[in-house]
């Protein structure tokens, strides 16, 4: 196995363009019109021009909202909260791991940002259950991760992939560790988006919806990102580019997606009005498919090659004019003038 070698705070003898995406050579010296990848700088101005923060987000209609959701409504909506919170929390942290052996610092720069991101999706989740329960909910919330036994099998499915490139780094567990990221990011969250997004076509809890919509933008430029910096690995590191590697991504991808139906099954089921379990298993199954292609691997499922839950999309595609795809309205939101606004109750 290549064991991987940190990037050096400075190395006065190296070009400022790493030689090499990793155990590469470079003076860490950023410098945007030298640079290694020609499409760092365009990811660059893309995440930053997503900038936003949870203050910006107007939650007073939520908080007399979520009384009125039934009980299972509630206690879907807190649920995925707290599994939302706990994925986006390790993500800070792999970031960081997986940047300091990048040996480039373009890529280092866009981790660091995705890496504050992160700090931010974690941020909101806490902003919104603020907003709505009680401390003592809240709390609770965030514990959930260590009660719910469906959600300790799926979570740990990744941070044992994670722990695995932690405790020894090597180029084949890094990569192995971003079919991970690419799960984490383009998978696991999906139902949990399905969930807000039907509140929000029901005109249920639509300051959280469009958080959720900012959220869902920025893992979408993570899974990008992510996607280009395993093939450039694969590419300066060809003999990885192999039969067991491609097979691990198509069956790692489908034991994802089945954890994730698992979820779905536990957490939607059949009482949650307007969304009806056998689309969003579905669902899961054409994003596990689209994101095995995504990486070049075999698609884990036969078929599944169309969006099930059309609908959807509207609710995904943040910038195409924040409408709503049935009633074809603007989904305007002011901005929080005090915290979470409460002052307008």
């Amino acid at each position: 196995m290549d064991l991987l070698t940190k990037r050096t705070l400075m190395d006065y003898d190296a070009p400022n363009a790493s030689t090499a995406i990793v155990n590469g050579k470079s003076s860490n010296v950023l410098n945007w019109d030298d640079v290694r990848f020609s499409w760092a700088y365009p990811k660059y101005k893309r995440m930053l021009s997503n900038f936003w923060t949870p203050f910006e987000i107007n939650m007073s209609k939520d908080i007399t909202q979520f009384p009125q959701l039934t009980e299972s409504e509630q206690e879907t909506f807190l649920k995925i909260i707290g599994l939302l919170a706990l994925l986006d929390s390790i993500q800070t942290d792999y970031a960081g791991k997986v940047a300091d052996y990048l040996t480039d610092s373009s890529l280092n720069a866009l981790m660091i940002i995705l890496a504050q991101q992160e700090v931010i999706h974690n941020h909101s989740y806490s902003y919104v259950l603020s907003s709505i329960v009680s401390k003592h909910k809240q709390d609770e919330v965030f514990e959930y991760w260590r009660t719910d036994p469906v959600l300790q099998k799926r979570n740990r499915f990744v941070t044992d992939g994670y722990r695995k490139f932690a405790e020894n780094p090597t180029i084949e567990n890094l990569l192995e560790s971003l079919v991970y990221d690419v799960i984490l990011e383009g998978l696991f969250f999906y139902s949990g988006f399905a969930f807000f997004y039907n509140l929000a076509r029901n005109q249920k809890m639509l300051a959280t919806s469009t958080m959720i919509n900012y959220i869902n933008r920025d893992e979408q430029i993570h899974v990008g990102l992510f996607e280009k910096i395993l093939k450039e690995i694969l590419k300066e590191n060809p003999g990885y580019n192999n039969e067991e590697f491609n097979r691990f991504g198509t069956q790692t991808i489908r034991e994802a997606a089945e954890l994730e139906i698992e979820w779905a099954r536990h957490i939607i089921g059949s009482h949650i009005e307007g969304l009806m379990i056998d689309e969003v298993v579905d669902y899961i199954r054409f994003m596990a498919n689209k994101r095995a292609r995504q990486l070049g691997f075999l698609p884990p499922y036969e078929g599944y090659k169309s969006n099930p839950m059309r609908w959807i999309i509207a609710y995904q595609e943040v910038d195409q004019g924040k409408t709503d795809f049935f009633e074809q309205k603007p989904r305007q939101y002011t901005k929080a003038t005090d915290s979470n606004g409460f002052d307008e109750l």
